[in-house]
């Protein structure tokens, strides 16, 4: 007997079969290019621009640039969201210099991929996606960019580590290359056959390894997409309940102590009292021991109660604080305007 999917489900499942459906449509190649010619093509440039009063322009500013890829020939564009996060105008550069205004569908917070849709005038073939998981140490790949002059730049993969971000963030099996590629932002990651593998997320200082200096990149695994892909095209958010998100800028110290470096403005942390050098000890009276421990803490506190009961050390003292946290597409907008 088929299983009874539930509407947002069915709505979801009905959207990757169209979106496979118009990859497949597409998927050979033009007479004469390669596949890695035409994922270059599938290429755009994409320029952001958020209102002033929208809350995460004091972090990620109100005009951001980056880069993304064409994955479906509807127009569907993969970047990393917080190039379009809050954005009132998105306008994508294609390879031939066309700029069209493109409209946000999707963020998701858990992975950090974002996605718009533009109506390109000219025909822009979907790149192929491929699996990340056999990416190793010492493998060539390539990055690519339509900021500035940058365009295709071959690059090594240095590491495949889990990655805890201090914005409570956590990503597992991230991809780390060398050397640096200085346009990163939503810069995909390409085989040398042309197929996407990640998509790129940040700049580090230690991309071979935490204890490593050696300056690098963090793209995101593209495995990723296709479980949650449904989802963003049917809702614009990953379906479920959302992980619980406090608000705050944390950092690890050498014995695995979390301290926090900053409180988001009206954010949860900022109305429960929590204050910068707060070093965070115990999650509902659990010992934590670094930033991703901390995280997925919090995270299963949440799924018990939005309250989540943490105990700090704050100027000598011990402190206990009970925290109303909430998801993050509460307190950030998709768009300015909401619209999918």
């Amino acid at each position: 007997m088929p299983r009874n999917l539930g509407l947002p489900s069915a709505f979801a499942a009905l959207a990757v079969v169209a979106w496979a459906a118009a990859v497949a449509a597409q998927s050979r190649s033009a007479p004469g290019e390669s596949r890695m010619q035409e994922a270059v093509r599938a290429v755009v440039g994409i320029a952001a621009q958020i209102p002033e009063n929208a809350r995460s322009a004091r972090t990620l500013g109100t005009e951001r640039q980056g880069s993304g890829i064409v994955i479906g020939s509807d127009g569907l564009v993969l970047t990393v969201g917080y190039l379009i996060l809050e954005a009132n105008r998105v306008v994508v550069t294609t390879a031939t210099g066309d700029e069209v205004e493109a409209k946000v569908v999707a963020y998701d917070y858990d992975t950090g991929f974002g996605l718009l849709r533009a109506n390109f005038s000219e025909r822009i073939r979907a790149v192929e996606l491929a699996s990340a998981k056999s990416l190793k140490h010492g493998d060539t790949v390539y990055v690519a960019s339509r900021i500035g002059d940058v365009d295709v730049t071959p690059a090594t993969v240095v590491s495949r580590r889990e990655f805890a971000g201090y914005w409570e963030y956590l990503l597992a099996d991230a991809i780390f290359t060398t050397p640096q590629y200085p346009a990163f932002g939503g810069a995909p990651l390409l085989t040398p056959d042309g197929r996407l593998v990640g998509i790129g997320s940040l700049a580090v200082r230690n991309a071979a390894g935490e204890n490593v200096s050696m300056p690098g990149n963090m793209f995101i695994p593209i495995d990723h997409l296709p479980p949650v892909l449904g989802d963003l095209l049917a809702l614009g958010r990953r379906s479920g309940k959302e992980r619980v998100w406090l608000g705050i800028v944390s950092s690890e110290g050498e014995n695995g102590e979390v301290a926090i470096g900053g409180v988001q403005p009206d954010s949860p942390a900022s109305r429960a009292g929590l204050r910068r050098g707060d070093v965070i000890v115990k999650v509902e009276g659990q010992a934590i021991s670094g930033q991703a421990d901390l995280y997925r803490k919090l995270w299963a506190a949440g799924e018990k109660g939005p309250a989540i009961a943490l105990t700090l050390k704050r100027d000598g003292a011990t402190v206990e604080q009970k925290v109303q946290a909430m998801g993050r597409s509460a307190f950030f907008k998709l768009s300015a305007e909401e619209k999918r």
